[in-house]
């Protein structure tokens, strides 16, 4: 499995100063310190530096997906606001502002950007080698799932000070690069990165409508695979921030969701309790239920596995106004879980179970969002109606930009 090395906020918190004294041996001699200076840009042009250029992208992915979780999800409503901060606030009430979007926006387009500079680095310095090198599609894996988490996420797309795109050029951009990691991987015998790399193109293949495509990668993807970033509890600037935010803070609860009432082991949350009285959040006021699906600072999450895959199949059945199958699917991702099958006699209760079952599966993975978004548009969920459906353009973005400052 590839190597992720994620790096947190630090928009809440005071940064750590860096440690600068030195340890010096009091022999009386010299107590010079000589700094090196910084690292060159060229010093990464050997081959050398690949492995830790590639674990660069994975940080940088990492770092926009562990941010943008509590924001995203109070917007998706798979959690309440429970805390004191502002812009966490406008989330939970379906209000999403160009001014309260400046961190994530950069961190995903640094996601995006740092990965395909670093895919254009990697050809030129490895040559002919670069199709060979182990790490060039994990490269090419990371430039995918960053692309493919600005599509389902964000209003328009915005390549490097251009204008304003539809978001789903995202996805186009992700299928490609997905593509390019398939036929290396295939090449390189890696059955990990080469279901990675499947299970990406089949998510995007979904989020695009083509559920052909979508569904013949999918069946390629074992039910018991699971690709994810990765977090540490190594430094501050490592932690997954959503964990930080509920356990060392209450800044969101699972309270007053949809998912209190049946206790779904896939939305595991404790009801947080001082004394005999159920403990508040930030506020003072809000009940608290604590998430337990990321128990530690650095537990990872999951950017595809193979439970969703049969959710792929299963909704493209439903499209098809295939019941039989669609349940088939449905069930198979159940039995995984360990739980009692579904029934259906329709394809609209059919329907029901699909999307609570999708809202299961990829709780707090930053995918709900897109999900109720694009089933707002179908016409099958108005969950989102009269709310902000995904994140604008930056008000920085918009700033330094004058190809978006028109933009809506």
């Amino acid at each position: 499995m590839p190597t992720m090395t994620a790096f947190s906020p630090m928009t809440r918190r005071a940064t750590p100063a860096a440690a600068i004294a030195l340890a010096a041996l009091l022999s009386g001699c010299d107590f010079k310190v000589t700094n090196p200076g910084p690292l060159l840009d060229a010093d990464l042009n050997t081959a050398s530096a690949i492995p830790a250029l590639v674990n660069g992208m994975g940080g940088d992915l990492s770092n926009a997906i562990g941010n943008y979780l509590t924001r995203g999800s109070l917007a998706a409503l798979e959690l309440r606001h429970s805390g004191n901060f502002a812009a966490e606030r406008q989330f939970a009430t379906g209000v999403i502002r160009p001014e309260d979007v400046n961190g994530d926006w950069a961190r995903m387009h640094t996601a995006r950007y740092v990965a395909e500079a670093g895919l254009v680095r990697m050809k030129t310095v490895l040559g002919t080698a670069f199709e060979t090198n182990v790490n060039t599609p994990r490269a090419y894996l990371y430039a995918g799932y960053a692309n493919r988490f600005l599509g389902e996420n964000v209003c328009n797309a915005v390549y490097d000070g251009g204008p304003a795109l539809p978001s789903s050029s995202h996805f186009v951009r992700a299928e490609s690069l997905f593509t390019r990691a398939l036929t290396i991987s295939r090449a390189l015998n890696n059955t990990a990165l080469t279901n990675a790399a499947l299970a990406g193109r089949a998510q995007v293949y979904a989020d695009q409508g083509k559920w052909a495509e979508a569904v013949a990668d999918a069946a390629l993807v074992p039910a018991t695979f699971r690709h994810n970033a990765v977090f540490s509890l190594n430094t501050t600037r490592e932690n997954m921030d959503l964990a930080t935010q509920t356990i060392t803070r209450r800044e969101v609860t699972v309270w007053n969701t949809v998912w209190v009432a049946d206790r779904d082991p896939r939305v595991l949350y404790d009801t947080v309790k001082t004394g005999t009285r159920i403990t508040t959040g930030q506020d003072g006021t809000t009940n608290f239920f604590r998430q337990k699906k990321y128990i530690t600072l650095g537990d990872p999450m999951a950017l595809a596995k193979g439970t969703e895959m049969l959710l792929i199949r299963a909704e493209a059945a439903l499209r098809a106004n295939d019941l039989t199958n669609a349940m088939v699917f449905i069930n198979q991702g159940r039995t995984a879980a360990t739980l009692t099958p579904l029934t259906a006699t329709t394809i609209d209760a059919a329907w029901a179970h699909l999307m609570r079952e999708r809202g299961a599966v990829l709780w707090l993975e930053g995918r709900r969002l897109f999900d109720l978004r694009r089933w707002l548009a179908d016409g099958r969920n108005t969950t989102l109606q009269g709310r902000s459906t995904c994140i604008p353009i930056s008000l920085e973005e918009r700033g330094a930009n004058p190809n978006v400052a028109g933009a809506p």
